[in-house]
């Protein structure tokens, strides 16, 4: 670099180097020597207690034969699918029922964010009380009395991981209300007028102007939603233990499991590995078909 003059270069830029200096700091002790360790961990065996023993492709030769970690994967899908989808959808519907009616918003945003800032272990004792597999749970309280069999709900394999879901679609679909929201607010007001004048109905005007206007907020609620999907934790470990018959271990309980209850961290981070490389492909394959460039004229 020709006549670079670091004294004038210093003297210029020298206060943004030192306020810089804290954040890297904390980036390199607590997000990249972490990233680091844990890779060097997918080579060892490490119970906690003791040094780490280098085993070299061991672990990641486990994981291809572990079919309880492969169920663990095919679990996470399935909650995904059951959670993306809904999420989005419920999300945009409170969106649109707050734009059409001005009449109370700030209340009703209050009430249906509310499930956000609640802590989630309220939400999850609630949640079993709902769907307590006995005579005694609300639902099945209701399902009594108009003459239908109780359902067993979380001790039942074929629910347990949809009545999961359903907690977290209630937990979540409030910041996503605020998302579609915001993205609502953005739209120029002048396609609606435009679309009127034209007879457009309501339904005509959403699917016309409204829903295709908002994809980057869809990208953008994809993205993050798939992303909290794959890290599903709390509602397994907290109302199913990852049962019944395995039905609601997923990578990330299982990973739980493995590295804290199991003592065996090397293998564990390889499952954190490859949760990694799943939600990073997903991302990209998202970011492909949905982040179009879209601009407002």
């Amino acid at each position: 670099m020709k006549n670079f003059n670091f004294k004038k270069h210093w003297n210029r830029y020298g206060i943004i180097y030192l306020f810089l200096v804290p954040v890297l700091i904390h980036f390199c002790v607590f997000q990249l020597y972490p990233i680091l360790l844990s890779f060097y961990l997918t080579f060892t065996d490490w119970p906690v207690i003791g040094e780490p023993k280098f085993v070299g492709l061991k672990n990641w030769m486990l994981f291809f034969s572990d079919r309880l970690a492969w169920k663990a994967i095919w679990n996470t899908v399935l909650f995904s699918l059951y959670y993306i989808l809904p999420t989005m959808a419920l999300g945009l519907l409170l969106a649109l029922l707050i734009q059409t009616h001005k009449k109370g918003t700030g209340i009703f945003k209050g009430i249906y964010f509310l499930p956000v800032v609640t802590s989630f272990v309220v939400i999850s004792g609630i949640w079993a009380w709902i769907f307590k597999g006995t005579e005694q749970g609300f639902i099945n309280m209701f399902l009594t009395a108009v003459g239908l069999e109780p359902q067993l709900f979380l001790s039942d394999s074929r629910q347990a991981l949809m009545v999961l879901a359903g907690l977290s679609i209630f937990k979540v679909c409030g910041s996503t209300m605020i998302y579609y929201y915001a993205g609502l607010q953005s739209i120029p007001q002048e396609y609606y007028e435009a679309a009127k004048i034209d007879g457009a109905n309501g339904w005509k005007t959403f699917w016309k102007i409204t829903f295709p206007l908002l994809l980057p907020i869809h990208f953008y609620v994809a993205v993050i939603t798939t992303i909290g999907s794959f890290q599903i934790f709390d509602s397994a470990f907290l109302l199913t233990s990852g049962g019944p018959d395995y039905a609601t271990t997923t990578i990330v309980y299982y990973l739980y499991q493995e590295g804290f209850a199991g003592l065996r961290l090397g293998y564990a981070s390889v499952l954190a590995y490859v949760l990694f490389f799943i939600i990073l492909v997903i991302s990209i394959i998202q970011r492909k078909f949905l982040d179009n460039e879209l601009t407002y004229k």
